[in-house]
């Protein structure tokens, strides 16, 4: 694996290591950076679910495979992909370890039997995984004990080894809707427009939206308005850094007014534009734009 941060084009991570020690965790922080990420996967698909990657995506999506203890004797098989560089893509191991008292009381609190336990112990289990990885432990380009890790710390972990800037960016949406066609389910944050004055009453303006010059001026005018945007903006830039020190890196800010047309609109669109002046990455959508 090389020293730098930034994630190589045409990357291949595998991704392994013993149950209860964060694998998925791993998976899910590298699917947030971008990859391509494929779990419990037998070695012996790998070279194909590159070359699949390879034909639909390019060469240049980073791929991220996740293989664990139930490939059983297929482990050699990966050994010999990892050595030959069979992919043709530059390629790191990952294993994730922790103490074994950990692992148990992880896996007794999801409350799930170890693959290789049997009709033994848990501990049983764990000592068998420790065997069989035993080999590919050893060819671990980045070893990551999590025994005194929390979630954040691995995935700060996992973002510093194979993120970049813009990966590991906070990635903001500012949606407008309309309350008559119901909350956006995946807002993180809800802003009401409604005690702005409504455009619709205005005859020239009913027609236009809020993206429109005319609507958009006469709402941001609204001292109520400013003092909303003077107000807010700091907020969300305050829950922001939050965000990213939680490890958490996409926000949906969900605006409405009555039907998504006009005050919403224009309070996103202005909104999208001040927090893109502090640095974030932001996008604007209107869901409800059209619907009347």
């Amino acid at each position: 694996m090389t020293d730098t941060a930034a994630v190589a084009e045409g990357e291949l991570v595998v991704v392994s290591g013993m149950t209860g020690a964060g694998r998925s965790t791993v998976a899910k922080e590298l699917e947030d950076l971008g990859f391509y990420v494929v779990d419990n996967l037998p070695p012996e698909l790998v070279p194909e679910v590159v070359r699949l990657v390879d034909e639909r995506h390019g060469r240049q999506r980073p791929v991220a495979v996740v293989v664990d203890v139930r490939s059983g004797v297929f482990f050699d098989r990966l050994e010999e992909i990892l050595a030959t560089n069979a992919t043709g893509r530059p390629t790191s191991l990952v294993f994730v370890e922790a103490d074994d008292d950990v692992l148990v009381r992880r896996q007794e609190a999801a409350r799930r039997p170890h693959p290789l336990q049997g009709n033994g112990r848990l501990l049983d289990g764990l000592v068998r995984e420790r065997a069989v990885l035993a080999r590919l432990r050893g060819d671990a380009d980045l070893l990551i004990d999590t025994t005194d890790l929390n979630v954040h710390q691995l995935t700060d972990r996992v973002a510093a080894a194979f993120g970049t800037e813009e990966t590991t960016a906070l990635k903001v949406t500012v949606i407008s809707f309309g309350f008559k066609y119901g909350i956006p389910v995946d807002a993180d944050l809800v802003a009401d427009m409604r005690f702005i004055p409504n455009p619709h009453w205005v005859p020239e303006l009913r027609p236009q939206t809020g993206r429109d010059a005319p609507v958009s001026a006469y709402v941001l005018a609204r001292p109520e308005a400013q003092r909303f945007l003077e107000q807010y903006v700091p907020v969300v830039g305050t829950l922001a850094e939050g965000y990213l020190r939680e490890g958490k890196r996409f926000m949906t800010i969900a605006i409405g007014c009555t039907g998504g047309k006009h005050r919403s609109v224009a309070m996103t669109e202005e909104v999208a534009r001040r927090l893109g002046e502090t640095g974030l990455d932001v996008r604007a959508t209107h869901r409800d734009l059209g619907r009347e």
